[in-house]
């Protein structure tokens, strides 16, 4: 096929894809509704959530009666909640199963037709799809789904689809409508192996990013939900389905101490060798420069905080949300707010 042919398929592609993960946002939302409803917990649910409250610190006691709590209907009382059948209880854990699953093969559909996307621009292009604002959101809104795809299979993360594929259907949403740009040659300077080192490993390390970010959000919604049912409360049939505050705060560990790692090297020792190969200086104090710097040191604090000052949960989410945040004004308000070497809107 011809260039022009490649880049009409990817043209195609990457809408395709966003309103995939359009439909599967949907059905995650969907899933999260159906489980709005606090219902009772059936004994072995109720033996799961004591078991997930004693792993983030409650006494075996106090969980006992925060699960007993939890099991009755906002409203009722205990003989009330206890009346609903093990039928609906069944169906209800059904429908929610049944979303999450179509949730999740929407998303390996969109992923698929995305991937496609990416690739025949590439072609289209001739050289690596990366080379300005466009092609960088749409490459690195494919690494956020590689990340969470594969961590899906290796801890079951298919809890974290909802907040996945909003991120994902929003920067796909985003580059289609405002950054869209013809694909054509690079400029000279960044003409290197240099830019495939670069680019790639902060596309992949700032989808494990994004990922770390969500999971730690969601820690802090199931965290206060968990001190909730201590004092009390209920909790809703979406948020029981969730591991526990202590399980989400050591996944989001794991993934971002496996993006730290990426980032250092692909930014702070391929992204200078690249500068002084286009730019004749390994370091200039450029906007993107400086802020990708400041990713590096909010990171760094969240890993030396939790290996030497022993600061887990909260505090911890807390700088993971913060550090999120600057990645994403790193890669969305440096490159269209600020004017400098790195700014992709001219290329």
């Amino acid at each position: 096929m011809s260039p022009e042919t490649y880049a009409q398929v990817s043209n195609l592609l990457i809408p395709t894809a966003t309103v995939i993960y359009v439909l599967a946002l949907i059905s995650h939302a969907m899933e999260w509704a159906l489980g709005r409803a606090s219902v009772a917990q059936a004994p072995a649910e109720q033996e799961e959530a004591k078991a997930q409250l004693v792993a983030s610190g409650a006494t075996a006691s106090a969980a006992s009666a925060a699960v007993g709590s939890a099991g009755v209907a906002e409203g009722g009382s205990a003989s009330a909640g206890s009346s609903i059948s093990g039928a609906e209880g069944a169906a209800s854990s059904e429908r929610l199963d049944a979303a999450s699953r179509i949730g999740l093969l929407l998303t390996w559909l969109g992923f698929v037709l995305h991937l496609g996307g990416v690739v025949t621009r590439g072609l289209a292009a001739g050289r690596v799809p990366w080379g300005n604002m466009y092609e960088f959101s749409i490459t690195a809104s494919l690494a956020v789904a590689i990340v969470y795809l594969i961590f899906v299979q290796k801890y079951k993360l298919q809890w974290l689809g909802l907040g996945v594929t909003f991120v994902i259907a929003a920067v796909l949403g985003l580059a289609s409508l405002a950054l869209y740009t013809p694909a054509g040659p690079l400029v000279p300077a960044l003409h290197s192996y240099w830019l495939v080192i670069h680019v790639s490993s902060a596309a992949i390390s700032g989808g494990a990013f994004t990922v770390g970010g969500l999971v730690s959000v969601l820690y802090l919604v199931k965290a206060r939900a968990e001190r909730k049912a201590l004092a009390g409360g209920t909790m809703s049939a979406s948020l029981r389905r969730l591991p526990s505050a202590e399980a989400m705060d050591g996944t989001a560990y794991k993934v971002l101490a496996f993006a730290f790692p990426l980032w250092t090297f692909g930014v702070l020792v391929a992204g200078p060798i690249w500068a002084e190969h286009a730019w004749g200086r390994y370091w200039g104090w450029d906007p993107k420069e400086v802020w990708s710097l400041v990713t590096w040191v909010v990171y760094a604090a969240y890993l030396h905080a939790r290996a030497t000052a022993g600061w887990r949960g909260r505090r911890a989410a807390t700088i993971a949300i913060v550090g999120w945040f600057v990645f994403i004004f790193n890669f969305v308000g440096v490159n269209l707010l600020v004017s400098g070497l790195h700014s992709y809107a001219g290329v």
